[in-house]
């Protein structure tokens, strides 16, 4: 069945040998794609372009040779060939250019968008592709999947595409992040060594040894010296974004976390998504039944924490400014709120933001969480570090 689109790269310039050709068929056999169109796209341009610059007389060999599937009934196809249904499905996929994507007018409003949701909730009967209104797969509409709106729904997608959904209607698997990793952790624990501050405190239970020696001499018998034992005074409240946009960011926020675990010995972590809202949680497996309450942080860690905030503060800005706004639940007070209850609580805070400062200006999230901490939003680089740990010192 791929024989033709051998002859269309052929046609377009693309030296693929039949040699090539088989690698592409064993890559198939072996299950080397995950049987999704970008799956194999990905597997034939690895085995078919040898030289970076044919990729573009592969795509265009690639277009020509699966165009039209769209139009095929799906069952009909299917019934023919062993070609998995939602490989197919996505095909139909709305592909639209940038100046097609500004032209298409979001709700307007978070109320309005939830107005819309309600009404189309009562009156839609059945399944709808394609369209800029009801619930459905491939179009322009607010509410769906596999389409596009700058502000909607996403209803029966597994995951994040344009990532400009307001609401996600579908449970979410997040992963925490790993405080095992070591690699590129050195000079980030180097960063974080100017928060710490060492007391003596306690019973004097520590051996004193330059103090034993000095008694000792001075009269002429052993005089074994005792201190309180040296401990890392600094506490740490480390709140850190999972899922969605932060997948893009885990490595370096493995790395910040690792390095974190090691240097503090009094650090309690949480995790969230988006925006800190009513509760967190310890174990995204089990975010969704084992929660703890913002209030009860609030009341029981005192003023004299650190709060670091990790996250790449990039989502809707309903998520901050409205009741009801997140994406996965509905939160009886805004994330503004929160975040305010949470500076307050502990006055020595910084947000850390994975995402380059260059680009900061291009996201409206990012400057309202910027505004709500007053400025003291730091990137997630060595040099952003250093300044955020001489903020909280």
């Amino acid at each position: 069945m791929f024989r033709p689109f051998l002859d269309s790269l052929r046609r377009h310039g693309v030296p693929a040998s039949l040699r090539e050709y088989l690698d592409l068929l064993a890559g198939l056999q072996a299950g080397l794609s995950d049987w999704t169109p970008e799956g194999f796209y990905h597997l034939a341009r690895a085995t078919l372009v040898k030289n970076e610059a044919h990729i573009d007389r592969f795509d265009r060999a690639f277009a020509e040779a699966f165009a039209g599937l769209d139009d095929i009934p799906v069952e009909a196809l299917v019934d023919q060939v062993s070609i998995p249904q939602e490989w197919l499905e996505k095909l139909a996929e709305k592909l639209l250019t940038p100046e097609e994507r500004a032209a298409i007018d979001g709700p307007g409003s978070f109320d309005e968008l939830m107005r819309r949701l309600r009404e189309r909730l009562v009156d839609q009967k059945g399944r709808h592709q394609g369209g800029n209104k009801w619930i459905g797969t491939a179009g322009t509409s607010p509410f769906g999947a596999y389409g596009y709106n700058p502000e909607g729904v996403r209803i029966g997608q597994s995951e994040s595409r344009h990532r400009r959904a307001v609401k996600v209607w579908d449970k979410r698997e997040f992963r925490d992040f790993d405080d095992s990793v070591e690699l590129g952790t050195r000079n980030i624990k180097v960063a974080l060594k100017r928060l710490r501050q060492w007391a003596r405190h306690g019973a004097a239970e520590e051996l004193d040894l330059p103090g034993t020696i000095r008694a000792s001499a001075e009269h002429g018998y052993i005089d074994v010296q005792t201190r309180p034992e040296r401990r890392n005074a600094v506490k740490v409240l480390l709140f850190l974004d999972v899922g969605g946009s932060m997948d893009d960011h885990a490595r370096r926020v493995d790395e910040l976390f690792s390095a974190a675990r090691s240097e503090f010995k009094h650090l309690e972590h949480f995790y969230f998504h988006n925006c800190v809202y009513e509760a967190v949680w310890k174990d995204s497996r089990r975010r969704w039944t084992e929660t703890t309450p913002t209030w009860d942080l609030l009341n029981r860690y005192g003023r004299d924490y650190k709060a670091i905030f990790v996250g790449d503060a990039s989502m809707s800005p309903y998520e901050i400014a409205a009741p009801g706004g997140a994406t996965e639940h509905w939160n009886p007070e805004s994330g503004q709120t929160w975040l305010q209850r949470l500076r307050e609580t502990w006055p020595d805070h910084v947000w850390l933001n994975p995402v380059p400062q260059d680009q900061w200006r291009h996201t409206r999230s990012i400057a309202m969480i910027d505004e709500i901490f007053e400025g003291r939003m730091q990137p997630l680089t060595l040099e952003g570090l250093t300044q955020a740990m001489r903020v909280l010192g």
